[in-house]
């Protein structure tokens, strides 16, 4: 009896972690649809913006929540240029989280995604390092939209992070400051089966991207295949 509990056992952890993984997987795919949709788009997201950013995080389907006068909980996924100066490749993606409470109120209870940019080595440094305050820790606005706007702009150069947001079809840059940013660690593990830092995962190439990437990857590499930032 005590080995059939044995065995038992070890099967429900395994088939918890396997459960954990296919969630993650889910959320990378769901990561990739909609970047492909919003890059669809060319009024959307600014091509120029998009060619001089260093790292791209996006967030499916963020919804509100109550507590207090109500917040929001997100969770996506965040994809660098690879080399050491941001200049190569989209890396394997890295898991995170998106917490806050003044954005919450914007959402009015609509599933809403989130696309962030990181525009400078400062922003990815802060982002790859640890939990970001938005507008404290890291400057961030909202982000200009449409084909002519300009990344030469005071509140683009000024920024380290531009913030979109996208609901019931509507594409428009978003404040979040006031939110925080961080690296997810227990879904970095259930989705590459051990523990591992976003700098790991982002900088050092520690693991190849899961194949659940490929679309949010594809894309990238198609659309920003070469960073600008310096032209």
């Amino acid at each position: 009896m005590s080995r059939i509990m044995g065995v038992a056992v070890i099967a429900l952890l395994f088939s918890g972690q396997a459960w954990a993984q296919d969630k993650e997987q889910d959320r990378l795919k769901e990561c990739g649809d909609v970047m492909k949709e919003i890059l669809d788009v060319p009024d959307d997201l600014p091509q120029d913006l998009l060619d001089k950013a260093e790292c791209v995080v996006v967030f499916p389907s963020v919804k509100k929540f109550a507590i207090g006068i109500g917040g929001s909980y997100g969770r996506g996924a965040m994809t660098c240029r690879s080399g050491s100066n941001f200049r190569g490749p989209w890396s394997a993606p890295a898991m995170y989280a998106l917490e806050g409470g003044s954005f919450g109120l914007q959402l009015g209870g609509q599933a809403t995604d989130f696309v962030l940019l990181v525009m400078n080595d400062k922003g990815a440094k802060s982002v790859l390092g640890s939990k970001v305050k938005l507008g404290a820790d890291a400057s961030a606005a909202a982000g200009p939209k449409g084909r002519a706007a300009s990344a030469e702009t005071d509140i683009v150069m000024k920024a380290e992070i531009l913030s979109y947001s996208r609901s019931r079809g509507l594409f428009a840059g978003v404040s979040l400051e006031g939110s925080t940013l961080r690296s997810d660690g227990g879904a970095n593990k259930n989705l590459y089966g051990k523990e591992l830092s976003a700098a790991q995962i982002i900088r050092e190439g520690a693991v190849k991207a899961p194949p659940e990437a490929g679309k949010l990857l594809a894309q990238l590499n198609k659309r920003s295949p070469k960073n600008k930032s310096g032209q």
